[in-house]
């Protein structure tokens, strides 16, 4: 192929609408703990932007895609610091369009965001370090491989499971992980006991607003091209979080008697998720059924924290795992190879059965690797540093302990506008 400025001109946005996501899910989250920990939620998830960009480009991106095409469990050392990656279209298995180092960045995103989930899970007693410690392993033992399984070429891709944006590689490998570390971490004091609200829902919402628009970037950049594939997912991905939106609201209206904007947020992100694996492969109202699922069925898997004990204190294994399953297991019914020559047509397009085994076998094979893995990695964290802060560290607040900052400056405001106990001076200084 040769190289097309069109589509080089949208993966470049792509690439920018991706990283966006990660500031998107740091306000997500930090709006949803309590105020003296939202600084330790911003700060994780910003500085995995740092920590995973620099391990991506030095060793993950040659694991993942080394040795592309060849099947597999890992990649090899040919990109190692990113040597051979240029302004070149790169090896033949990739087809692109693009120069082969936009492809690296913009892989470089998905990289950043995913281990990032995680950290709904951990909230609000996870030492900083431990967190570093952590994504930083995780993104060579457990998210390489998971990516060179199926983005890369791998047996997954040999096998014929499909998963156009990272049902599997992002959302269910996230969530098993963070299902893994919480069980290490153990519960936060006080839970089941004491109330741990959001300390605020605009910021939610607005961080929920930020994911929305960067998943365009997800899901539509993953056709890799501005063609008719990046279009249809584009649609799937705008139907599929509303209908999200709608199924959890009403499931929530139906059980509790209300509908909440925490689950209309958490609603559009279930539906989001679940049309990942699916949409470049699917069409007409097969998004709506995808994203109605899901939220309704992420809502109600939320509640297995309780019945089982393990505390996911933002529920990133009930939406993030959950709904990966749901879109990877949807897919296998809903594809339709007149949507993408490249993919299979599911059960309900007179497929058969074929799709829907295989993407029970790359499911499977993503959630006990990653859950295993990352339990290893876990405990020999948590043995050679500690993975938790103390008790008094956790009443603090990570902000304090951890960062030795505050999110917010409380102070009283007199009825005249001056702050109580603050020298006002009488005249402005003179620049």
């Amino acid at each position: 192929m040769d190289l097309d400025t069109g589509n080089t001109a949208w993966m470049l946005m792509a690439t920018a609408l991706v990283l966006f996501m990660t500031p998107g899910l740091a306000f997500f989250y930090g709006g949803m703990v309590r105020s003296k920990n939202v600084l330790g939620m911003l700060m994780q998830n910003f500085s995995a932007m740092g920590l995973i960009a620099v391990l991506w480009v030095v060793l993950g991106f040659s694991l993942a895609f080394g040795d592309a095409g060849n099947g597999g469990v890992l990649g090899n050392l040919d990109f190692l610091g990113l040597k051979d990656v240029s302004a070149d279209l790169g090896p033949e298995f990739f087809a692109l369009s693009i120069p082969f180092v936009l492809f690296a960045a913009y892989q470089m995103t998905f990289a950043v965001i995913t281990p990032a989930l995680i950290t709904g899970a951990t909230a609000d007693r996870m030492k900083f370090s431990a967190y570093l410690a952590f994504i930083g392993t995780w993104l060579i033992l457990v998210y390489a491989p998971v990516a060179h399984w199926v983005f890369g070429g791998g047996w997954l891709f040999e096998l014929g499971a499909l998963d156009f944006a990272g049902g599997a590689v992002v959302h269910m490998n996230a969530g098993a992980a963070a299902l893994a570390v919480v069980l290490v971490l153990g519960k936060r004091k006080g839970w089941g006991r004491d109330a741990m609200l959001p300390h605020s829902l605009p910021l939610t919402l607005l961080g929920t607003g930020i994911l929305w628009f960067g998943w365009f970037g997800f899901n539509a950049g993953s056709a890799l091209g501005a063609n008719a594939v990046a279009a249809q997912a584009l649609m799937n991905t705008f139907l599929a979080a509303s209908a999200g939106l709608l199924g959890w609201i009403l499931v929530e209206r139906l059980r509790d008697g209300h509908a909440t904007t925490l689950g209309a947020a958490s609603g559009v992100v279930a539906g989001l998720v679940a049309i990942t694996p699916c949409a470049g492969f699917v069409g007409g109202l097969a998004p709506l059924v995808i994203g109605f699922v899901a939220g309704a069925v992420c809502l109600l898997a939320i509640s297995l924290k309780n019945r089982f004990g393990y505390d996911d204190s933002l529920d990133v294994v009930g939406v993030h795992l959950v709904g990966g399953l749901v879109g990877a297991l949807l897919l296998g019914l809903f594809a339709d190879s007149a949507v993408n020559e490249l993919g299979f047509d599911g059960l309900f397009l007179g497929g058969g059965t074929g799709l829907l085994v295989d993407q029970i076998i790359a499911s499977a094979a993503t959630l006990a690797y990653s859950f295993v893995a990352s339990l290893a990695i876990a405990k020999v964290i948590d043995a050679v540093i500690g993975l938790r802060v103390s008790p008094e560290q956790e009443l603090e607040g990570l902000d304090r302990s951890q960062h030795a900052e505050t999110a917010y400056l409380l102070t009283d405001v007199g009825s005249s506008g001056g702050m109580s106990g603050v020298h006002m001076p009488d005249k402005a200084p003179v620049a």
